[in-house]
């Protein structure tokens, strides 16, 4: 088993690493192989719409999207961590996952993957940030892992988020969910084979 965890902050050390460094330690106990990635402080441009990756299965602009490629190709499940700006991801964060998802879309099928998102704020925002995360795995057929609460911790100060036990429970929580998902979902594929999959009919409201 392999996860890929993604630390949206700017911040290498701040309190979205608390929350994913929380999961991490579970992960270890029980052997499972971690990517960690940090890319919010990488400097990763926004999508343009040119859709030259569902030719090649790569984008355009060859940075850390390009490169996290073959690790998510690998991964039997996918963490997202994000701290909370204006309500909404961090927008390096946000920019990296629209492209990334985008330009593997057709070269890459990712349904059984779980996906687990986690916030970190202040005070306020988690839950729309949340949902914005978990529309990722929504849209690629990606089961999405939760725990005993939604998947937030709060803290303001780098390191703040020690003091928030009941989330850092949270995070504990969420990734033995999110292994025993992981396992089970190996366990149905080898048995049952994946869910068949339909050729993508298309419709667009203007005609």
């Amino acid at each position: 088993m392999r996860v890929m965890m993604i630390n949206g902050s700017p911040h290498a050390k701040g309190n979205t690493y608390v929350a994913l460094d929380e999961m991490k330690k579970i992960f270890d106990e029980e052997n499972i192989e971690v990517d960690y990635l940090h890319v919010g402080n990488k400097i990763i441009r926004g999508c343009v719409a040119c859709y030259q990756c569902q030719k090649t299965g790569r984008c355009v602009f060859d940075d850390a999207v390009n490169e996290s490629i073959p690790i998510l190709e690998k991964a039997d499940g996918v963490v997202i961590g994000s701290p909370v700006y204006f309500a909404s991801a961090a927008g390096t964060l946000t920019s990296y996952l629209d492209r990334l998802f985008l330009s593997t879309i057709s070269s890459m099928r990712k349904n059984l993957k779980v996906g687990a998102s986690v916030v970190i704020a202040r005070r306020g925002g988690c839950s729309s940030t949340f949902d914005q995360l978990n529309k990722y795995f929504a849209n690629n057929e990606m089961p999405i892992a939760s725990s005993q609460y939604w998947n937030m911790v709060y803290g303001m100060t780098p390191g703040e988020a020690v003091q928030d036990i009941e989330g850092l429970q949270t995070m504990r929580t969420l990734a033995r969910n999110m292994i025993f998902m992981m396992k089970s979902f190996a366990l149905g594929k080898e048995k049952f084979g994946p869910p068949q999959k339909e050729e993508w009919t298309p419709t667009n409201f203007i005609r």
